[in-house]
């Protein structure tokens, strides 16, 4: 019962910290889009797409290795090899992210020449490579932090980041902002930087605090080999990480070219781009913090299940989950579907955005189960199956936007969008149900 409280205490308090976090993002970007205009915001929306393939690279899949490391020596009680295992995740992190930052560092060129169209300058290359190591190692200790169920203590960090971000880059646009559009890209990154520095001095003086509660519990089994142990969770994520997140930021960086070869100026296609993906997907994805921040605490509760062999518990819960996130799903997509016209004006004073809001509105139940399924198996040690389907489900999107978006336009790359959440969900769907409801259907009867 107590474990069952603690559950429920976290959850409500990551739920409501994340909606604010959301909602300050999407004021955010009201605030910027009103500022730069739609097309600089196109502009940064590539820039971030650069950028957080740089993170992927950078964090190679260890966090979700920390929690699930660390979730499954609790469950075994095995306490004192906690201090270990996060030496041996932040040492990781350190290698990965210093060799992606020194990568970007000296390919600065060709990713501001080839990627983002000459269209900012390479110092914006330069401030997220300076952030890539603070990004990596706040990865692992977030990991950390969720594996001992100490959500909050992540959330304020998140929160410290958020509101900083927000003031600091609101202050420099302002600043940059009467020397050309171009500085936009600049000052918004280098904000970004500066949150994130004061993001990471925060929640390093919390895990240094935190993990001072396990220096008196002794090693169960001073052999384990913790450095395979997260490797073996890290590596398949990296590797899959690295293509899915290669393909996603190619899929990102050709929309733009493909509508403009669809016949729609340039100018156009980067504003068409920054309203779907800058302010109405973003609205449309704001519900689905709810989800997320409900799902990131089922990965350990599911490793812990899967630790123990408790297929009947797995099954009851996975149940339950698909339930009530499929019920509350359909409610939020109408909701999104009929007051789509009010969040366009309200948020953007944008009509246009309301009108793309309505469009993508049905496809939203299916991001939110989806995010919830993806949850439960990685928890059930399917992370790599949910890699694969992700890829596969890229490749197949960022095919259609090659071939299909310059002869359909606009219309191909809306269907692209729906094509490729659809696929994710029914494949994604399937392998929770083989996993859950057939191959261990004998075990849980036990």
């Amino acid at each position: 019962m107590k474990r069952f409280k603690f559950f429920i205490f976290n959850t409500s308090f990551l739920i409501i910290t994340s909606l604010i976090f959301r909602a300050i993002d999407i004021y955010f970007t009201a605030y910027i889009s009103q500022r730069i205009g739609s097309e600089m915001v196109g502009i940064y929306q590539l820039v971030m797409t650069v950028y957080l393939f740089g993170i992927t690279l950078a964090t190679s899949g260890i966090n979700l290795a920390v929690t699930r490391v660390i979730s499954e020596e609790l469950a075994l009680d095995n306490i004192g090899g906690i201090k270990k295992v996060m030496k041996r995740c932040i040492f990781i992190t350190l290698i990965t992210s210093i060799s992606t930052s020194l990568i970007f560092f000296v390919n600065s060129d060709f990713i501001v020449t080839k990627c983002l169209h000459n269209k900012v300058d390479k110092s914006v290359i330069y401030l997220f490579s300076l952030a890539l190591p603070l990004i990596s190692m706040s990865s692992a200790i977030s990991g950390y932090l969720a594996g001992v169920r100490r959500i909050y203590k992540n959330a304020i960090g998140q929160f410290i980041e958020h509101v900083a971000k927000v003031f600091i880059s609101a202050f420099l646009i302002s600043l940059y902002l009467p020397s050309g559009l171009n500085y936009a890209c600049f000052a918004l990154i280098l904000g970004d930087l500066i949150s994130e520095i004061i993001s990471f001095i925060f929640i390093y003086i919390v895990y240094l605090f935190d993990k001072n509660k396990y220096s008196d519990y002794p090693e169960i089994a001073t052999n384990n080999n913790y450095t395979h142990k997260i490797l073996r969770i890290s590596i398949p994520i990296a590797i899959t990480s690295y293509i899915r997140s290669g393909l996603s930021t190619f899929k990102q960086l050709i929309i733009p070219s493909s509508l403009e070869k669809s016949g729609i100026h340039c100018s156009e296609s980067l504003s068409k781009y920054g309203i779907i993906n800058g302010m109405a997907l973003p609205v449309i994805m704001f519900p689905d913090i709810l989800v997320k921040s409900f799902a990131s605490l089922l990965i350990p509760e599911f490793s812990r299940y899967h630790a123990k062999k408790d297929y009947k518990r797995t099954k009851q819960m996975t149940t339950l989950l698909l339930i009530t996130i499929l019920g509350a799903s359909v409610l939020l997509s109408i909701f999104l579907f009929v007051f789509s016209d009010i969040l366009g004006n309200l948020l953007y004073k944008d009509s246009n955005v309301g009108y793309y809001i309505k469009i993508f509105a049905p496809l939203a139940t299916l991001i939110y189960v989806d995010t919830v399924v993806d949850s439960v198996l990685r928890g059930l040690d399917a992370q790599v199956g949910v890699m694969i389907i992700n890829i596969c489900d890229l490749v197949i999107s960022t095919s259609f936007i090659y071939f299909c978006v310059p002869k359909l336009g606009l219309l191909g790359y809306i269907l692209a969008i729906y094509i490729s959440e659809t696929l994710n969900f029914i494949v994604s769907l399937f392998q929770l149900i083989k996993i859950v409801y057939m191959e261990k259907k004998q075990k849980s009867e036990f």
